[in-house]
């Protein structure tokens, strides 16, 4: 479908040869003059090569509610390098970055909770894929910057690093975006071709812009996962998804996060009603096509708010953090229309462990007021009392305890109320009850090098 296909066995090769490059290294690569014998990771840093692999390896149980009871394991590797370029080839203030996943195991959320805010941020079907992809330019002396190439929104857009540690997958890219979006975006494990530009004026305010690849898969039946199955499609020909924001830090946070984001999105393709059809009847009507009528265009705004509430004694750059985030979208073609979370991020609480971290976050998800109408109409035609979805909520609780410089482990504890906006129970033969709360529990244990 895409002329650029033909392309794409030889920027996979180059790829996985960086990747690679960091296990296989061997004492023949040169060292710059003068320099002390080092060993190959060293010796590799030197020109400006790093590498890094990360594991995340977790297991969380469905203890309660939800469609069913039940326990999985999940793991996903995360191989990645990072290139000075002007170092390795003089070429002045560029970077080259890439990663892959490898990415094993089950899925909570769609086999056992049924919610719509995924338990956790590495919940993807299993695959070993490409993930990012791209060289970022920095001129002007770090006042603007350009990024080119495979990348995603969710570490620059809509993102506060105060809520890195959480587990759920709403809490890292907001869970409004990651629904309503083609594909859920420009996020973990799928991300797009693009451009994002960031300027920077004085130390307080940063604006950035970026366009993207409106979908990240083809077209066609089933998860979009499948549809793009190694992260090698690089598609550029769907209407483009355009983001922008503006950050302004208050500049009291003493290395902590402290400032006000505001920012909006426009995504240029066509999307179905959530109610009605061409014709202006509902989807729900058995007189009418039953197809939901094509709206061109979506759009959504957002806001960050970050602030600390306390330092630590020890060190200022520790202490009690406070984020919120809300996003708002049309009702009329959006399964959800208003999102909010929140979370308190406890940091250097103890003289002894320095390096844990105590977390606590809510998220709320309302379903658009033309989705439960269109429960409403399915309710009248039907004739059985079917639920009519309204919010989606979740509560997490977790500690991250860092065992060593590298070794960390996090137990977590999440609430679900109304998994997948309180919808109809898909094992309930009466279709009358909502798919239950439900309470998970889980370990999650990261490995990085």
């Amino acid at each position: 479908m895409l002329p650029i296909i033909t392309k794409t066995p030889r920027i996979a090769a180059c790829v996985i040869a960086l990747l690679g490059l960091g296990l296989h290294a061997t004492s023949s690569v040169a060292e710059p003059a003068g320099a002390p014998a080092a060993d190959p990771p060293r010796a590799l840093a030197d020109w400006g090569v790093q590498f890094s692999a990360t594991y995340i390896g977790e297991t969380l149980a469905d203890v309660s509610g939800g469609m069913r009871r039940g326990t999985i394991y999940a793991g996903r590797l995360d191989l990645g390098t990072t290139v000075d370029l002007d170092r390795l080839f003089g070429w002045h203030g560029a970077t080259f970055h890439a990663n892959l996943f490898q990415i094993h195991g089950n899925n909570l959320s769609r086999n056992y909770v049924g919610n719509l805010l995924l338990v956790s941020g590495i919940e993807s079907l299993p695959a070993t894929r490409l993930y990012e992809a791209w060289i970022e330019q920095s001129m002007l002396g770090g006042a603007l910057s350009i990024k080119v190439g495979q990348q995603s929104a969710d570490t620059e857009f809509v993102d506060s690093r105060y809520l890195d540690m959480f587990v759920n997958a709403a809490l890292g890219w907001p869970g409004l975006t990651g629904v309503v979006l083609p594909s859920g975006g420009p996020s973990p494990p799928l991300a797009v071709p693009g451009v994002r530009i960031k300027a920077r004026f004085g130390d307080k305010l940063t604006a950035s812009v970026a366009v993207f690849d409106g979908d990240a898969a083809p077209p066609g039946p089933g998860d979009p996962q499948s549809r793009n199955p190694n992260g090698l499609l690089f598609r550029v020909h769907d209407p483009a998804w355009l983001i922008g924001q503006v950050k302004y830090g208050f500049g009291n946070g003493n290395g902590m996060p402290s400032g006000i984001t505001a920012g909006a999105w426009y995504h240029f393709g066509t999307f179905d009603s959530q109610r009605f059809t061409a014709q202006g009847s509902s989807v729900a009507d058995p007189a009418g096509s039953g197809l939901p009528a094509r709206l061109r265009g979506d759009q959504g705004v957002f806001a960050v708010y970050e602030q600390p509430l306390s330092h630590s004694a020890a060190d200022p750059a520790k202490g009690t953090g406070l984020v919120a985030r809300v996003l708002a979208s049309p009702s009329d073609r959006n399964l959800i229309s208003f999102y909010v979370d929140a979370a308190l991020l406890f940091t250097g609480f103890s003289p002894s462990r320095p390096d844990d971290k105590f977390g606590v976050a809510i998220s709320y998800a309302r379903i658009s007021d033309a989705a439960r109408a269109l429960d409403r109409d399915v309710r009248r035609w039907s004739g059985i009392a079917s639920p009519v979805r309204d919010f989606e909520a979740v509560i997490e609780l977790t500690y991250l305890a860092q065992i060593t410089g590298n070794f960390a482990v996090q137990p977590v504890i999440e609430y679900v109320m109304h998994p997948a906006g309180g919808a109809t129970d898909p094992f309930d033969p009466a279709g009358t009850r909502r798919i239950r709360d439900a309470v998970v529990l889980g370990i999650r244990t990261t490995l990085s090098y």
